[in-house]
């Protein structure tokens, strides 16, 4: 078997708890080695932004990747979730006050309720503090940094409220956890769907994309290539589902359903 490639991206700063490396010019991974996910620092001619910014817990680590790069939070003006996860929004709280928050509506929603279920709360264990969403964003708005011009496209499928965001001129595809190098897809959630997922990736396909920067993982240079495994992986999925579907005997497992709502529309002849 033949060994990967040498990485075309420069490591600036590595240690125990995290990797910083240039993916581009003016643009930096911070690669968390918990379960913590990746955050991204793009620092515009007008304005900077961080996508993600990982758990709670990492915050100090992150701190001192933007230190090194002489960025400091007062620096940074916009915080971009991608989506509502606690492992890629979970440190968001500390940015309160200093940087506007943004997020689109559906996982807005979800974070300001404190909907502990779809954060994940549980799983990452984090601290139950409030994260304030300042701007809601929707498909087609586009964020202006100078020199970079970031296309938001909501790509539901990992969740209902996936963004990704795309750099066409630059050809930069910050896609979260919708797709990952090798073709690795982020899994469904809660309210995600592998039908959205499986039309979400068809989109990223469409994209003349040059460098992938996924939520976990490494940066890739092949986003097309990972893109046609995606999409190979999530139709076995989808049948995957369907058979074990079919052998759940759906009808019998919703039987209880569908018996609560005849109960419940028999009070309404009453």
């Amino acid at each position: 078997m033949s060994e990967r490639r040498p990485s075309p991206f420069k490591t600036l700063l590595d240690s125990d708890v995290c990797t910083l490396i240039q993916a581009a010019e003016d643009v930096y991974q911070v690669r968390f080695k918990n379960r913590a996910a990746n955050a991204y620092l793009v620092r515009g001619s007008s304005r900077t932004i961080l996508i993600d910014v990982g758990l709670s817990s990492n915050y100090p680590h992150l701190l001192t990747c933007l230190d090194h790069l002489g960025c400091p939070p007062e620096k940074i003006d916009m915080v971009v979730l991608s989506h509502e996860h606690l492992d890629h929004i979970g440190a968001a709280h500390h940015f309160h006050g200093r940087a506007f928050i943004a997020a689109h509506r559906l996982a807005a929603n979800k974070i300001m309720l404190r909907d502990d279920f779809s954060m994940l709360r549980k799983m990452f264990n984090e601290p139950n503090v409030p994260i304030n969403i300042d701007l809601w964003l929707e498909e087609g708005n586009l964020i202006d940094l100078g020199n970079f011009r970031l296309n938001v496209m909501h790509t539901p499928g990992h969740t209902s409220a996936c963004i990704t965001l795309f750099d066409q001129d630059k050809g930069l595809l910050f896609a979260s956890d919708t797709l990952m190098p090798g073709g690795v897809m982020g899994g469904v959630f809660g309210s995600g769907s592998i039908a959205d997922y499986i039309q979400s990736l068809e989109r990223l396909k469409g994209l003349n994309s040059k460098i992938l920067l996924s939520g976990h993982g490494r940066l890739s240079d092949t986003p097309q290539e990972d893109v046609r495994i995606a999409i190979q992986r999530s139709h076995g999925l989808l049948s995957d589902t369907a058979q074990l579907f079919d052998a759940l005997d759906a009808r019998a497992n919703f039987e209880p359903i569908m018996q609560s709502v005849r109960d419940l529309n028999k009070l309404d002849d009453n």
